[in-house]
């Protein structure tokens, strides 16, 4: 694995490799405190990030590693009128691996082609956020323990979330998954989404309006943001966030062991009084994530640990 542009990118076989890593780093954490040890992760986020950023600076760090790189293209030469490929190129000879996020669609792949270290997309404009992905399915298999026989409802925006696009493909390529859509009518799944996913690999599905007429048959909620800018007016957003927010009364029919997940920031979409339901997993997301970027980490590099 040179690099990581799209999360499509991996087998199943290589993600149930990263997974099954992430979970004996989650187990003994102590074990892999040194293995990247005199190793160095640049982080070239073009675009302000929060959690992916130092997500990955932990993730480097509890491995032993050393980070350096910048938060926004204002901080960098960028800001002079250098190109995205030269900077890449020029922090290449300072680093090991790199991990680059950036607003414009493409922008890693092209960087990715002039350097000879690895280099994961952290999220390029509304493409793909392979990391994420990779989350979601660590938090799928750490709560659920399984990748198959499941029920998943994704809520809130569906058209635009590259989340909700990206879990889907690489859900898709288990057994016996069914999916669940549940938006306005404004922000349903793209066509396309339905016809090279679900229809070409005949996988149920379900498109529904509000979330309580599936809530019982749900493994799974997948919540995303309402988005007030994805309106044409605001008395249609008014008339229909509501059923999109997901409250103690919503959860009333679900069933005992259902994972509630979310890509955050959250604003409104989950009220907080869901935080403290044991279902609620959007915070435990965070933490998965960092062990699998751990795991990703030392798959690129080429670290391994001796077993005992």
């Amino acid at each position: 694995m040179k690099h990581l542009i799209d999360p499509m990118d991996l087998t199943v076989e290589e993600i149930d490799q990263l997974i099954d890593l992430g979970s004996k780093i989650l187990a003994d954490k102590e074990k892999y405190q040194d293995v990247c040890k005199h190793k160095s992760l640049a982080t070239l986020f073009f675009e302000p990030s929060t959690r992916t950023r130092l997500s990955f600076e932990a993730a480097m760090l509890e491995l032993g590693g050393n980070v350096l790189g910048f938060s926004s293209a204002n901080s960098s030469s960028a800001s002079k009128g250098e190109s995205v490929s030269d900077t890449v190129r020029t922090v290449s000879y300072y680093s090991d691996i790199i991990a680059m996020r950036h607003p414009k669609e493409g922008a890693p792949l092209v960087a990715s082609r002039k350097i000879d270290v690895p280099l994961i997309n952290a999220g390029d404009g509304g493409h793909y956020h392979p990391t994420q992905t990779l989350t979601d399915l660590m938090t799928i298999y750490q709560e659920k323990g399984r990748f198959h026989d499941l029920t998943i409802g994704m809520c809130g925006d569906l058209k635009f979330g590259r989340t909700v696009h990206s879990l889907i493909k690489a859900m898709s390529r288990y057994e016996n998954v069914r999916f669940v859509m549940i938006s306005p009518e404004e922000l349903r799944l793209p066509e396309y989404i339905v016809k090279d996913v679900f229809e070409k690999k005949n996988i149920s599905y379900q498109e529904v309006r509000t979330m309580e007429e599936v809530m019982p048959d749900l493994d799974i909620l997948y919540m995303t943001r309402v988005q007030r800018e994805r309106f044409f007016n605001e008395q249609d957003y008014i008339r229909l966030k509501d059923s999109f927010i997901l409250d103690l009364d919503k959860l009333k029919t679900a069933k005992k062991d259902l994972c509630i997940m979310h890509p955050l920031p959250r604003v409104n979409e989950i009220s907080t009084k869901v935080d403290d339901d044991p279902r609620a997993c959007y915070f435990k997301q965070v933490r998965y994530g960092k062990f699998i970027r751990m795991a990703l980490i030392m798959t690129m590099l080429g670290v391994n640990v001796d077993e005992d």
